[in-house]
């Protein structure tokens, strides 16, 4: 047994013991999604119910399982922080019993570091240790920089985390108390890809050249333009997320990462989530890093691969190009992650573009995703003096050097027939167009 063994040995200790070192008040931040280290908090949210342990805050981005700290009640115990809204915490959220923290997504450390107080805890889920005495951050090393200035350090190992590369290490001696959780981490399916999907898929794959570096994200959309790229070569990703299409390319040839500008022959990533085969193909693969999301999403560092290509979504758009993508009216629903990290880094880009792509109707063709305005108390996710490229399934235009009169008849093209007289009509009562 090796010095790391034996540290380790020390180190360990049961989720009930490790919860007793929690106290009211402490402020705790994870790694997102499902590097979330649920044993933990399952033992403290037991721990905090049944000793009345109040305003202990955990912060994440995007919670990927449904736990019992985020029921009704629960809330006076732990508060919770989230930097991005998902189905699991949206409800509470809309209710009050959680709250967001609006920030673009590269720049969450920063927050933590230089404008709140250090977090007294950081925790999440890890690869076992090599014999190095290192830990991988697996799936998500998106706040990894956070740890160095948390006044705790709590691991929990799992093996069947994936060990990654990249900056994602954290050894032995930095951490203050582990676990063990054989559970296996969770996987999450592909969304369905639809025929409007598959027609903007197709709309955007003809903008982007061979070569390209790319940044996919979640939904049929991106898995759309994914399957739509089958025939481009030498294509590199460096993207928030690694998602499983990008598997696909790989295996297919499409995906090389030989003519990058910047991390040549290497994907790039802060996280991903889906298919046990992704995580099988992230582990132990040094074709592959994971960066802290500071880095990953820094716009400097995205605009230096030549022919970046971004690729996100939206909730609604107006005429005058301003983009919602994280609210319904003032309620939260998503957020607005590392959309305008990629839309400004790919526009500074040699070569680069940016798509805003999205079905241009809801709740069956009955609500224009496009509208004359915003919905009130709809927030601003891309401003209309950044956004470039807007797709739907009736086409694609480039916002970017427009008038306000041009733009507002490019996204009247494009929006569903059914809505274009209305939409015509608000723009001349606006005084957008004559």
């Amino acid at each position: 047994m090796n010095q790391w063994s034996e540290l380790y040995k020390q180190k360990l200790t049961t989720a009930e013991e490790l919860a007793k070192q929690f106290k009211s008040g402490d402020v705790c931040v994870s790694n997102g999604q499902i590097a979330e280290p649920v044993k933990i908090l399952d033992a403290v949210t037991k721990r905090a119910e049944k000793e009345n342990l109040t305003d202990i805050k955990h912060c994440i981005l995007l919670p990927m399982r449904k736990q019992k700290y985020l029921e009704v009640g629960m809330e006076k115990h732990i508060s919770h922080v989230a930097h991005f809204v998902s189905g699991f915490n949206r409800e509470p959220i809309w209710e009050g019993r959680a709250d967001y923290m609006p920030s673009h997504y590269s720049q969450v450390p920063l927050v933590w570091q230089n404008v709140l107080k250090a977090p007294d805890v950081f925790y999440c889920a890890v690869s076992p240790m090599d014999k190095h005495g290192y830990f991988s951050f697996g799936t998500a090393a998106d706040f990894g920089n956070i740890c160095k200035i948390a006044k705790k350090v709590f691991v929990e190992v799992n093996p069947t985390m994936p060990r990654t590369f990249g900056q994602c290490f954290i050894h032995i001696s930095q951490i203050d108390a582990l676990i063990e959780n054989e559970d296996p981490i969770t996987e999450v399916p592909a969304p369905k890809i639809s025929e409007k999907d598959v027609t903007i898929g197709q709309l955007i794959a003809e903008e982007i050249p061979n070569e390209a570096t790319l940044q996919l994200g979640i939904g049929g959309i991106p898995n759309a333009v994914a399957q739509a790229l089958k025939d481009k070569k030498d294509l590199g990703v460096h993207s928030e997320m690694f998602c499983d299409s990008m598997v696909d390319l790989y295996n297919a040839g499409v995906i090389t990462n030989a003519k990058k500008t910047l991390h040549r022959g290497k994907f790039i990533a802060t996280f991903t989530f889906g298919a046990r085969s992704t995580y099988d193909f992230l582990d132990d693969n040094p074709a592959v890093e994971f960066h802290p999301v500071d880095y990953v999403n820094d716009p400097c560092i995205i605009a230096q691969n030549d022919k970046m290509m971004s690729i996100n979504s939206c909730i609604e758009i107006d005429l005058f190009g301003q983009v919602c993508s994280e609210t319904i009216g003032p309620k939260n629903f998503s957020g607005v992650g590392g959309q305008m990290d990629f839309v400004r880094g790919a526009s500074a880009s040699n070569g680069g573009k940016c798509f805003i792509a999205f079905q241009s109707t809801a709740k069956k063709d009955t609500v224009s995703k496009i509208k004359p305005v915003l919905t009130q108390g709809a927030c601003v996710s891309t401003s209309r003096n950044d956004v470039d490229y807007i797709v739907t399934e009736y086409g694609i235009t480039r916002l970017k050097g427009l008038t306000c009169s041009q733009r507002a008849k490019e996204l009247i093209r494009v929006a569903h027939p059914k809505f274009r007289e209305e939409l015509t009509k608000a723009a001349k009562d606006m005084h957008i167009i004559p």
